[in-house]
């Protein structure tokens, strides 16, 4: 991999040198770090339709469109907008470490290229992940998901991990991403809530991990959606807020789910949905749409 400016990057530090190494990895056939696959004893509260701790807003990636996407200036930012739990993505880097990251591409929200399965952590550790959204940013890194868990929460706040796969290690960066949010919030009032368009990354999550809490994410309503988000456990239903309708909701309801929508900006929009039963709102609004609306 290579920035923007041609300069190769260095080779990658030992294990231990840099924030977000996991641990216990060994290395798979195709030399990618691969995770244990047993259940885990998960000690977290026990989410469900009458334990529900997550608020009715979200900062979708952080601050939806004011900064950097996936960085952790973007949810300095949307704290400061009053908001108190973040909607991330997450995917594996070559050498099995977890990063922020919504592209199978490093090329739209860094000053690199390439993918960003094929790069390691100390390559993509050096990658600018704020220039390209405006100067005040610059010089942004790529966080992994361990400094993002520490930042949330020493600040009090929750988080919507969006397990985001590349292309063909949907079971692997699941089962990576579950355990390593076990360990990450294991003494955690409130366990992040895990969701994913990829049913296979969802499936790894529930068999290494089933105490934590999932969520499907579905850009339309499926004939069999509810059957696809009991076969994998879930705890609520999260759609495009163009596929909900109150009846919809009311039926997830009926069903033991709770629903959240993405990606709604426009406050008439929200309040209309959240009439409706809405749970969650996933939002970019996040300097005008905000948690006391």
């Amino acid at each position: 991999m290579q920035t923007s400016e041609g300069r190769a990057l260095e080779a990658e530090p030992p294990p231990g040198e840099h924030p977000g190494q996991p641990t216990g990895l060994h290395r798979g056939s195709n030399g990618s770090r691969q995770r244990p696959v047993e259940p885990l004893a998960c000690r977290l509260r026990s989410i469900g339709f009458d334990d529900w701790p997550y608020p009715a807003f979200v900062a979708h990636r952080g601050a939806g469109l004011l900064a950097p996407e996936n960085t952790l200036a973007a949810m300095r930012l949307g704290y400061d907008c009053g908001y108190r739990m973040f909607e991330f993505d997450v995917k594996l880097s070559c050498d099995g470490v977890l990063v922020l990251m919504h592209d199978d591409l490093v090329d739209r929200t860094t000053n690199g290229s390439g993918f960003v399965a094929d790069a390691s952590w100390a390559e993509l550790a050096k990658l600018d992940a704020g220039a390209w959204h405006s100067p005040r940013f610059a010089g942004e890194p790529v966080p992994t998901l361990a400094r993002v868990a520490a930042w949330l929460r020493a600040n009090g706040c929750l988080a919507n991990i969006e397990i985001k796969p590349s292309p063909g290690r949907e079971a692997e960066t699941g089962a990576a991403i579950a355990i390593e949010a076990l360990a990450l919030w294991h003494d955690a009032d409130v366990p992040p809530l895990l969701s994913s368009f990829s049913e296979a990354a969802l499936e790894a999550a529930q068999r290494v991990a089933p105490g934590l809490p999932r969520a499907l994410l579905l850009s339309r309503l499926p004939d069999d959606w509810l059957q696809r988000c009991r076969a994998l456990g879930c705890v609520a239903l999260d759609a495009n807020y163009r596929a909900l309708d109150a009846e919809t909701i009311e039926r997830a309801h009926r069903e033991g789910l709770r629903v959240l929508a993405y990606t709604i900006n426009e406050p008439a929009c929200a309040a209309l949905l959240r009439k409706q039963g809405l749970d969650g709102v996933i939002t970019d609004a996040v300097g005008s749409l905000g948690p006391t609306d």
